[in-house]
């Protein structure tokens, strides 16, 4: 299968969408915060979805098995990974699929572990469900943000109930060895801690790194892990509403069927038939996009290189957020308030992924080297 060329669409029609991307600022701004691309959907999807609206087909979502076929399929094709179709189970989103996994194994006040800086809507799903937050945070960024392995197993022998984990990495763009995993799982089973692992952005892992799916890990990760995932990264569909949950053990999949019956009901027609499209039919698109990411991450650095050399950026190994360092360029308590004020350019403020991080700005970098270069240029004039 030949790759596409995917590339992103001219700005002036990037400004024409209706999504949240482009309506939270004035037009003036140039906006870089949401995890959304500015690349054109896979054709196949164009062209299911085309279809599927045209027959007036836009009912009911009942039963999708071919979804959970599609992932099995990929995930053997990418990650070598034997999955049991017959253990997905869809939701509306990541988001909704963490918060109901979380009501179902917890209850209000019980602790769940995370490791900041880290997605900013982790904080939200605890708040939502009412459970105590732990942070054992991650080295800094001289350590290559190394895991604090010492602080997880204090944490979990002081009776944390559920760890979420990104994986890979969301703002780090960090993916975990098979060695971190596996130490990972035998702490979860000698202290009976679930993991609940949202790989959201695993089939955007460049070459030169191994993204490992938990549950892949034997029987040991079956017991402990939970995985939550979608297309919606990966395929540039967030609107269209389908995530699942994974298990590939008998004891989780029966926990699960204690969900709530609308966790299901509650995902999009068009999502279910546009994922288990995104899964069978765009490794081509994919691949194609990796191509034009893995180049923007490293003209990024070049650009930075040349034009703002003390800003700290990592390259990431995985998907397209960019973790940015400014304290280097005094823009005050909150960097990205000041680049959204003086240079008009918009970016995700570090503090909302973690109060260690005040001086970080998330860049999205899934979009044109033009743009990218815009955004250094506005970062400049915020100087």
């Amino acid at each position: 299968m030949s790759k596409v060329d995917v590339q992103a669409m001219p700005l002036a029609e990037m400004r024409t969408h209706r999504s949240t991307k482009w309506r939270d600022f004035p037009s003036d701004v140039l906006p870089l915060p949401v995890a959304e691309m500015d690349f054109p959907v896979a054709q196949p999807i164009r062209t299911l979805l085309l279809e599927m609206v045209s027959h007036s087909d836009l009912g009911y979502l009942g039963a999708v098995p071919e979804l959970g076929a599609a992932f099995a399929a990929f995930a053997h094709r990418r990650w070598n990974w034997t999955v049991d179709p017959n253990q997905i189970h869809i939701a509306t989103d990541v988001g909704v699929a963490a918060v109901e996994l979380l009501r179902l194994v917890t209850k209000p006040g019980d602790k769940v572990l995370i490791n900041s800086p880290v997605y900013h809507n982790f904080y939200t799903w605890i708040e939502e469900t009412q459970l105590k937050k732990v942070d054992v945070p991650f080295g800094n960024a001289e350590s290559g943000w190394a895991i604090d392995f010492e602080g997880i197993e204090k944490a979990y022998q002081d009776g944390v109930k559920v760890h979420m984990l990104c994986s890979p990495h969301n703002p780090l763009g960090r993916v975990y060895s098979r060695e971190e995993l596996l130490r990972l799982v035998s702490l979860a089973k000698k202290f009976d801690v679930l993991i609940i692992s949202d790989e959201i952005h695993a089939p955007l892992t460049f070459s030169e790194s191994e993204f490992v799916p938990f549950l892949s890990l034997g029987e040991d990760a079956e017991s402990v892990g939970i995985t939550i995932t979608a297309a919606s990264k990966a395929w540039n569909i967030a609107g269209l509403k389908c995530a699942f949950i994974v298990t590939q053990s008998p004891i989780m999949s029966a926990t699960l069927q204690n969900l709530p019956e609308a966790t299901h009901y509650r995902a999009s027609l068009l999502g279910a038939f546009a994922t288990t499209t995104a899964f069978s039919e765009c490794d081509d698109w994919l691949d194609g996009a990796i191509e034009t990411l893995d180049s923007n991450r490293h003209f990024l650095k070049k650009l930075l290189d040349e034009k703002l050399p003390t800003v700290g950026y990592r390259i990431p190994a995985s998907g397209y957020l960019a973790w940015l360092d400014l304290s280097s360029l005094n823009l005050g308590e909150n960097p990205a308030a000041t680049c959204l004020e003086k240079g008009k350019v918009a970016f995700n403020s570090g503090e909302s992924f973690s109060s260690l991080t005040p001086q970080y700005v998330r860049l999205n970098f899934a979009t044109s080297q033009d743009v990218l270069t815009e955004a250094v240029e506005r970062i400049i004039k915020s100087l």
